[in-house]
């Protein structure tokens, strides 16, 4: 088992190791056996993070904000509209300065071809660990809970159907960081991977370069298609949800001709019935009920979202752990 983590970036799942990560998820699963049998766990005591919040947040800013309190230690939240990065100071400065201030920084900055320079510049200046809240490019929270709850509710992750599937949504136009997180992570666990999406809202290329290479050296696979249905047939884990055309079209909105040409991609019932008499519906949460999916799908005994969810506050609780305790 990996055991030095300290200080160590949790910027993109792609920099750790296979061993790293499955000591992540031991802790976690060790974190949550302990909350559930009410177990103190004071690994992080007069611990303090800063939260940086570019865009909104439920989950992850709730899962640090708990996870760090259970841990003994202390979440500082930060607006970046009421901070002075609003009036342009540059990452470099900031993260001198809230790095002084406590034993890690937290951050979520979306915005495109900004989000993951943004973090990138604040680990280049900052002793202390960086954790990315989510990014334009990578959410390795978020993927670190799907891993746990697929091994949970799967356990053998070799040969695992996991498609990965566009949805049509009207809310906004999302980031790219879920599914590109989650085709680079499953096919290092030897699931076979599909990603299914219509034309126009690719992911970049070298995510697909990297997720073969994943896929080549620990038994895993990705396939690409525009076919929703055979993304859907014989699945054991869908993952229906909606992001963005990025990488096609950055300047294209949310309500263009391309999202409203494929308003059909939505997970039903009748597709649900495609997949393995044992599928799962996997989402990120928040899922745009009526539009990526049907009520009675996330809302039925296939559907393992809030399993999902709750997963973000034991995983977040092991980043946390690991790198702002651990062994030095």
């Amino acid at each position: 088992m990996q055991t030095v983590f300290r200080n160590k970036d949790f910027i993109t799942l792609q920099e750790w190791t296979r061993e790293e990560i499955d000591t992540l998820l031991d802790v976690s699963l060790d974190l949550k056996r302990k909350f559930a049998m009410d177990i103190p766990t004071p690994y992080l005591q007069n611990k303090t993070a800063l939260l940086m919040f570019f865009e909104e947040s439920t989950r992850t800013r709730n899962s640090m904000e708990a996870g760090l309190a259970q841990l003994g230690g202390h979440a500082n939240f930060l607006d970046t509209s009421t901070m002075q990065v609003s009036h342009g100071e540059v990452a470099k400065d900031t993260a001198v300065i809230l790095g002084s201030y406590g034993h890690a920084i937290a951050c979520r900055n979306c915005n495109w071809e900004e989000g993951n320079k943004y973090l990138r510049d604040m680990a280049a200046n900052t002793p202390v660990p960086i954790m990315n809240l989510q990014c334009d490019l990578y959410h390795p929270m978020q993927g670190l809970a799907d891993l746990l709850t697929i091994k949970e509710k799967k356990e053998i992750t070799r040969n695992l159907k996991v498609s990965v599937i566009w949805a049509y949504a009207t809310t906004h136009k999302k980031p790219i960081s879920v599914p590109l997180t989650q085709i680079l992570l499953f096919p290092r666990y030897a699931m076979d991977v599909t990603l299914a999406y219509p034309e126009g809202f690719e992911l970049p290329e070298w995510a697909y370069e990297q997720a073969r290479e994943n896929a080549a050296k620990n038994g895993g696979s990705l396939k690409i298609t525009h076919d929703q249905e055979e993304a859907y047939r014989d699945a054991d884990i869908v993952i229906p949800k909606n992001w963005g055309s990025w990488v096609s079209d950055p300047e294209d909105k949310q309500g263009s001709a391309l999202l409203e040409a494929n308003r059909d991609w939505k997970c039903t019932e009748e597709r649900m019935a495609l997949a393995s008499e044992d599928v799962m519906y996997m989402h990120a949460l928040p899922a745009d009920r009526g539009n990526e999916v049907e009520d009675s799908v996330i809302d039925g005994p296939r559907s393992i979202v809030y399993s999902e969810a709750e997963n973000r506050l034991h995983t977040a609780k092991a980043v946390m752990a690991l790198t702002m305790g651990g062994r030095g």
